[in-house]
């Protein structure tokens, strides 16, 4: 009889091996859950080696960290080691999971390689790989699949009434939200969040209380998400009461929901509702107080948004990409170089890495502030050059400051570096070749800009040539130009046409296009102004009066002129009188609280920019 002890020993070896292998399996689960996946895969060779194959459910949490992580390239390597390990031909399951990844990581090509390889598809495949393609913007290949399906479900539906609305193919989002409803296979909430999104981007104020409506009586209007999907909807179309009418109805609001409101209410102009609504919020985020600094700017109230900026870095709080860009949006509408220069060195000292927005935003204000070398010097460096709004901001810097040849040469290299000119780099351009007097230039671009780049002329375009010839005297051609137009002229071409009609002293043009400026909009005060402006250039002081009279009848009240002064770093507005405001806000000015984290405001000698 063989001793005991050995069986025992034998036992024991195996015992221990199966330990290490579950300890180690166990610590490929932990690193990969606190987001090593890299270090996690490195045991998966161990595992290779030692003929250990991992069980489904382990190998699917694996392929969902990857998704999750959005790690296309550590999802490929579990993918091989699927290959290596025996599953060639991974189970449905797992196929699932790795079509989901894909997607996720952006990657259509290896998801429907993988769904093409699958023998046994199940409901959850097909809409796995609808979704990746909705999710891409690939809403013709997500057709194709659709109509393919042997069966739908709500999923399905959905994925394809979402994925239309979010490329912007509103009829066709409702076509499938129509359809869907007829078939009547249940709906929840994401049946709603598709047409909601249409609501949102073609702010089509009917449409949008139709959803309301439907909402409200299938009992969805509790979800959070979708009421204020609808407040913001409204707020889109202007339709503020409505939308304070649903957000007083909600019993839980979010800090989404209150962010929505304000933003709405600055967006329409009215600020002091704005801004009492984010008083009263319980919680503020960055994104409230950027919502609040950005309406403030776009209405023009530049000190305001600078004194909310202000406030903001006092409290600590972090502002980000939208923030900074609406400020420098403010210091560009007072012309405050000073405060701009200051902004821009707190981004380079702490290491902001600026986008877009953020560099545009720059250059529009040193360029606004007089400081064409320095914007010029922000576009060079600007490590962002294939976004074609960068060179349009640049292109109209250039407009601005009538440098119409060097605009010129921006747009040769705008089109010699691969970037598509669109609408606004014809307006940017149009315009530099009118302050410049460059005539047949200007002419020139305006007829190859939809042969040669397929842009088609808007009221915005034929403005620009309209001053482009009218600035040049050329009035019988500003009138042939007009009556070529597809479609009826706006106040853009009135007002351009005005504007050239007073450089000239053009009375008869002139009083025609005033006349036809106020029919468009008769609470303006432009038009009477640049009118009673022609007939003060030429003496005509009778007609001047006669102005004057109309505007008094009609209640129309010239807007306050108001210059800006900086003094000892303070915005000082100057109205002609002692009416002063400062930025100084407890003891703080912006400037003193952005000196306070950094070291030189001077960017023109900061290394680091």
């Amino acid at each position: 009889m063989p001793p005991l002890s050995l069986p025992s020993k034998a036992r024991n070896f195996r015992t221990n091996k199966k330990l290490n292998n579950s300890c180690l399996i166990q610590k490929i689960l932990n690193l990969s859950s606190h987001g090593y996946l890299k270090q996690a895969f490195n045991y998966l060779n161990i595992l290779t080696r030692k003929g250990i194959r991992l069980d489904n459910k382990t190998v699917a949490f694996l392929i969902q960290q990857c998704a999750n992580s959005g790690s296309r390239e550590d999802g490929k390597w579990i993918h091989l080691h699927l290959k290596t390990t025996g599953w060639k031909h991974p189970t449905t399951f797992l196929a699932n999971h790795l079509i989901n990844m894909y997607g996720k990581c952006g990657d259509h090509i290896e998801a429907r390689k993988v769904f093409d390889k699958m023998t046994n598809r199940n409901l959850y495949s097909w809409n796995n790989m609808l979704s990746g393609y909705a999710k891409l913007g690939m809403i013709k290949a997500a057709k194709r699949l659709f109509d393919k399906m042997p069966e739908k479900d709500v999923v399905s539906w959905n994925t394809m009434v979402i994925g239309h609305a979010q490329v912007g193919y509103f009829n066709e989002a409702l076509k499938f939200y129509r359809e869907f409803r007829r078939l009547s296979i249940g709906i929840n909430e994401y049946s709603f969040a598709g047409v909601v999104t249409a609501c949102v981007k073609s702010r089509d104020f009917s449409l949008t209380g139709q959803v309301h409506c439907q909402v409200f009586v299938v009992g969805f209007l509790s979800n959070i998400v979708l009421s204020s999907s609808i407040v913001d909807a409204y707020a889109k179309c202007g339709k503020m009461s409505e939308a304070r009418r649903l957000f007083d109805a909600m019993r839980v609001r979010d800090v989404l929901t209150w962010t929505t409101l304000v933003s709405g209410y600055s967006r329409c102009g009215d600020m002091v509702s704005a801004r009492e609504l984010f008083e009263a919020m319980p919680e503020k985020n960055p994104v409230s107080w950027t919502a609040l600094v950005a309406g403030y700017s776009h209405c023009g109230m530049s000190i305001q948004a600078l004194e909310l900026f202000a406030k903001m870095m006092k409290l600590q709080v972090q502002p980000d990409q939208f923030t900074f860009s609406s400020c420098l949006s403010a210091c560009a509408g007072i012309a405050s170089l000073k405060h701009g220069k200051q902004i821009h060195a707190f981004l380079v000292n702490a290491g902001f890495r600026p986008n877009t927005i953020v560099l545009s935003s720059l250059i529009d204000m040193y360029s606004k502030c007089g400081s064409l070398e320095v914007a010029r010097r922000v576009f060079d460096t600007a490590y962002i050059k294939h976004d074609v709004v960068l060179w349009n901001t640049m292109l109209s810097a250039l407009a601005q400051h009538g440098m119409g040849d060097e605009a010129i040469e921006m747009f040769f290299e705008v089109v010699k570096f691969g970037v598509k000119p669109n609408r606004i780099t014809f307006v940017g351009l149009l315009n530099a070749c009118s302050h410049s007097g460059l005539v047949q230039e200007g002419l020139s671009f305006f007829e190859t800009m939809t042969s040669s780049y397929d842009v088609l002329p808007d009221q915005e375009h034929y403005a620009c040539i309209i001053d482009l010839l009218g600035r040049a005297g050329r009035f019988s051609e500003v009138l042939v130009q007009i009556k070529k137009m597809p479609c009826e002229p706006d106040d853009h071409i009135w007002n351009a046409l005005l504007g050239v009609c007073r450089i000239h002293g053009n009375v008869e043009l002139g009083r025609m296009a005033a006349e036809l400026l106020i029919e468009l909009d008769p609470q303006s005060p432009a038009a009477y102004l640049l009118l009673s402006s022609i007939y003060g250039v030429l003496g005509m002081w009778e007609n001047v009066e006669k102005v004057r009279q109309l505007m008094n009848e009609r209640h129309v009240r010239k807007e306050q002129a108001v210059s800006w002064l900086e003094i000892e770093h303070k915005m000082l507005p100057y109205f002609g009188c002692n009416k002063l405001n400062t930025l100084e806000k407890d003891g703080h000015t912006i400037l003193q609280l952005l000196a306070d984290q950094t070291k030189d405001d001077d960017l023109l000698h900061d290394n680091k920019r």
